[in-house]
């Protein structure tokens, strides 16, 4: 038997982690994460609990963790993270502000979900820290003793590998993931099973923070209450041969290889192929005009020993993008160049570029 801490988001996922372990027979001890937003009550800003629904952390979330963890028998313990939080949305709107397209996800991940929570189970004396990710861990021995490493997950649909990248390779030994081996379809039914309430619960779509899925909004609300000011990022569409298009809503309402949202006719479809900031121009163009065949990336974190000769593997520069050969040339300070076989289509400076060796995740960094 083994100590526990669990994350609990009160979604399915974490609820069935929480069966397993506690019918494996584990000492297994729960956390909520409330995160909070700004919001402008009594005359200032102030950090509350999202009310609204779609997010992963509003107080029906809570209310549903709660009852899963009286369900299993085991405590809850409500993490108050609302002002480390606002580290991640200020990373999010600074992304945004500078026409980068941001996964707040990752960076959570990597400074809370992974740290905050690690640090609460040393103070238990906890043995392992466990989530409800869709990615396994494998161990292997070496010379220098056991190896571990993060590969995707059993269900293609749901692997969530791309979005742990940054998960310090030091924390793996005590991480698990109940879930990796199994499919979505398979939590549902061991939640039907167990007879959780939380079985056909939908599984959050939007950034938790922006639970109406609103990223322009947000973010231009945001500004307003830290600068006073709303950002004047409205602007002209342009074509990649410089015909002017007309007027844009707002250079925060684009990224990298939208499509929809634009409110104009073609007849082909066009694509936003470029963000300028300079001039607040966005500008479209065919598919093919996304092509690129070589990216640079930054901020390395690697899983394994830091890389000084290229290498080929598969890469990811999207969540959902399928992995796709390249090489890697690592560079000095964290940064990597990647050139791909074939090209690829929507690189988004901001999102990461995540490196595999079949089923086996090596690291990755920001797109430059």
């Amino acid at each position: 038997m083994a100590k526990i801490v669990l994350a609990m988001s009160g979604g399915v996922d974490s609820s069935v982690c929480a069966h397993i372990l506690t019918q494996a027979g584990h000492e297994v001890t729960g956390v909520f994460m409330r995160h909070g937003i700004r919001s402008e009550t009594n005359g200032g800003p102030e950090n509350v609990p999202i009310r609204r629904k779609h997010g992963c952390c509003s107080e029906e979330d809570a209310a549903d963790a709660q009852l899963v963890a009286d369900r299993f028998g085991i405590p809850l313990h409500i993490m108050e993270l609302h002002e480390e939080f606002q580290s991640i949305v200020s990373y999010f709107v600074r992304e945004y502000s500078t026409c980068r397209t941001p996964n707040p996800c990752i960076v959570c991940n990597a400074e809370l979900k992974f740290g905050k929570i690690f640090e609460y189970a040393d103070s238990l004396g906890a043995d392992f820290v466990a989530t409800g990710h869709y990615a396994r861990i494998t161990k292997n021995e070496s010379p220098n003793g056991p190896e571990f490493r993060i590969v995707r997950g059993a269900d293609p649909k749901k692997d969530q590998s791309y979005v742990l990248h940054r998960v310090p390779r030091e924390k793996l030994p005590r991480l698990l993931f109940p879930l990796g081996d199994r499919t979505k379809e398979e939590i549902r039914m061991m939640a039907e099973e167990a007879e959780l309430h939380v079985a056909h619960k939908r599984d959050s779509q939007e950034i938790c923070f922006i639970p109406d899925g609103d990223h322009a909004r947000f973010v231009k609300e945001y500004i307003f209450r830290e600068t006073g000011a709303y950002p004047d990022t409205k602007g002209n569409f342009f074509t990649t041969d410089g015909k002017d298009l007309g007027p844009h809503e707002g250079l925060e309402r684009y990224t990298i290889g939208q499509r929809k949202g634009l409110r104009l006719a073609f007849r082909e479809p066009h694509f936003v192929v470029r963000l300028e900031p300079e001039t607040n121009r966005v500008v479209l163009g065919l598919h093919e005009k996304l092509a690129r065949t070589e990216l640079n990336a930054s901020e390395a974190v690697w899983h394994i020993p830091t890389p000084t000769d290229p290498f080929e593997c598969e890469v990811k520069i999207r969540y959902r993008s399928p992995s796709v050969p390249a090489q890697v040339i690592p560079a000095n300070g964290g940064r990597f160049r990647i050139k791909f076989h074939e090209p690829v289509y929507g690189i988004a400076p901001g999102q990461a570029a995540v490196c595999y060796a079949g089923e086996t995740l090596l690291g990755g960094g920001w797109i430059d």
